[in-house]
């Protein structure tokens, strides 16, 4: 298991809930990245390319943790097989497995932040059928604008993930910025899909941010600009990246970069 980061008293643990290839080449991901941009993200991020130029992904969650307090994790992994990211993703996900490995049970997580409703970050959210939260302890935190767009992006997850988390009374929804800790918030940014959030670990000398799928390429650190071809509004996510990431970058002291998908879990911004 990668190592964890400590902010203040904060701990942050990466969970690895597996790893694969990309389903199409990365050109195609991303089609107006140059032969210098992608020689200058396989320089930052060598994990993620193979020997023969395709792209390898982790698929990776967070567990936040203050002091010996509750966990609050960001983002449910690629889940358990027969799960909704099965058709493409490698399950079934080890993070039952990793999350013992942390000294974590189940029931210790009492949030969970879903930064949006892709497959590959709702994949432990809710197991079993008829589903049932696999937290059972845990309140999900989903951006309300997700929520009404998820019809257009994947009615199936309406009845598959929301229905059972609302039947439990898990399910809360946000509507913007929100303060869920001491030092943590949860910040709308738009574009890779209508209710994207990041999540915001301020000490105010130091940050951590959890990414998601706000940038999910090291070429997106190398050029922010550069658009991804899987996000629902390019221009809009565009905005998103390079405001917040240029706003952290003035920002005094160092900000660090929790992310899914790049090959290591903590990248310098």
């Amino acid at each position: 298991m990668p190592p964890s980061r400590t902010l203040g008293s904060i701990t942050v643990t990466p969970i690895t809930d597996g790893e694969g290839p990309f389903f199409q080449p990365r050109t195609a991901a991303f089609p107006e990245a140059t032969e210098e941009q992608w020689r200058a993200a396989d320089r930052r991020d060598p994990a993620s390319v193979t020997a023969d130029g395709r792209w390898w992904l982790r698929f990776r969650s967070f567990a936040v943790r203050a002091g010996d307090g509750p966990v609050t994790l960001v983002d449910a992994g690629i889940g358990p097989a027969g799960s909704p990211a099965a058709s493409w993703a490698p399950v079934p996900g080890r993070l039952p497995e990793e999350l013992a490995a942390a000294g974590i049970d189940p029931d210790d997580v009492r949030t969970v932040v879903l930064t949006h409703l892709h497959t590959d970050h709702v994949g432990w959210a809710v197991t079993g059928s008829p589903g049932t939260p696999y937290f059972r302890e845990a309140e999900y935190l989903v951006q309300r604008a997700e929520l009404a767009a998820l019809d257009a992006v994947n009615p199936e997850l309406r009845a598959r993930l929301v229905a059972p988390l609302r039947a439990a009374g898990q399910l809360r929804e946000v509507d913007g910025e929100a303060t869920i800790g001491p030092g943590i918030r949860l910040l709308p940014t738009p574009g890779h899909t209508p209710g994207h959030q990041c999540v915001l670990l301020d000490g105010h000398d130091e940050r951590l941010l959890l990414t998601g799928d706000l940038l999910v390429h090291a070429v997106q650190l190398v050029d922010p600009e550069l658009a991804y071809a899987h996000e629902v509004d390019p221009d809009q996510a565009r905005a998103s990246r390079t405001t917040l990431l240029r706003a952290l970058a003035t920002r005094p002291g160092p900000t660090l970069l929790a992310t899914p998908h790049l090959g290591a879990p903590f990248t310098p911004l």
